[in-house]
């Protein structure tokens, strides 16, 4: 099992890897001193299991577990708080430990996460089984509900349905909501892997929600623009104008 502990202090991270020494099966063991970098982690490490604190500069834990790119790496909260026990289920976390726990309740996690990528496995065996093998397509995967945007003063949280479009700039990509426009330092193909259907691409260098879109304004030669509900007007492109109007036509 391959394990990242996130906590932004560094005796609580000390312990943990003490008790994770002690256990079977567990093959890797890295440290992340926030969720920011907990995230930029993930795609090289791939663990299976996060031990994630929850209070934290910046981001919290659950605001972590919210932005986790699928297939998501189990979760256990580790905490010093029983407030957050509640919404830490409804992250999908695996577990919640108190702070201060002791090996054995460590152990109960470690094994409910051992049982859990066991029928992950299992699962995953008979499906293989049954089809030849495939790669799942990103579409098919969860989407994020939240992006983590680092800025100047730190890292602004973007609620997914608050963007209503999207465009490129140069090698960043814009998001347009009703607060403001955030610059990500990501390609608009890879974004919008990880929101899902409600997005869809109508330029070669925008994207759009197709809830936001209120009508189309046709111009010369197939190319028009959207018009959103909010006022915005975004470019629609010849090429993409075909998959723009069916999708809007199964939302209706």
């Amino acid at each position: 099992m391959r394990v990242l502990i996130v906590d932004d202090e560094r005796p609580a991270r000390d312990k943990l890897r003490r008790m994770l020494a002690a256990e079977p099966g567990i093959d890797t063991i890295e440290e992340a001193r926030d969720g920011v970098e907990a995230l930029e982690m993930l795609p090289t490490f791939a663990p299976d299991l996060l031990l994630l604190d929850i209070q934290m500069p910046e981001i919290t834990g659950l605001d972590v577990a919210a932005s986790l790119p699928a297939p998501a790496p189990l979760v256990v909260f580790v905490t010093a708080y029983d407030e957050y026990a509640v919404r830490a289920f409804d992250a999908n976390a695996i577990d919640y430990l108190l702070k201060p726990y002791d090996q054995s309740r460590l152990q109960r996690a470690l094994q409910r996460a051992r049982e859990r990528l066991a029928a992950a496995r299992t699962a995953a065996d008979a499906s293989a089984a049954d089809a030849p093998p495939r790669q799942t397509p990103a579409s098919a995967l969860p989407a994020v509900t939240q992006l983590l945007v680092p800025d100047r003063t730190g890292t602004r949280i973007v609620k997914v349905d608050a963007i209503q479009w999207i465009e490129t700039a140069d090698n960043y990509i814009i998001l347009h909501t009703a607060d403001g426009q955030p610059l990500m330092r990501q390609t608009l193909a890879g974004l919008l892997d990880k929101l899902g259907p409600r997005f869809i691409r109508c330029h070669r260098r925008a994207a759009v929600q197709v809830d936001c879109i209120a009508s189309i304004v046709n111009h010369d030669k197939g190319d028009g623009e959207l018009l959103l509900h909010s006022g915005a007007c975004v470019p629609l492109s010849r090429q993409y104008r075909a998959d723009v109007v069916a999708r809007i036509a199964d939302n209706t």
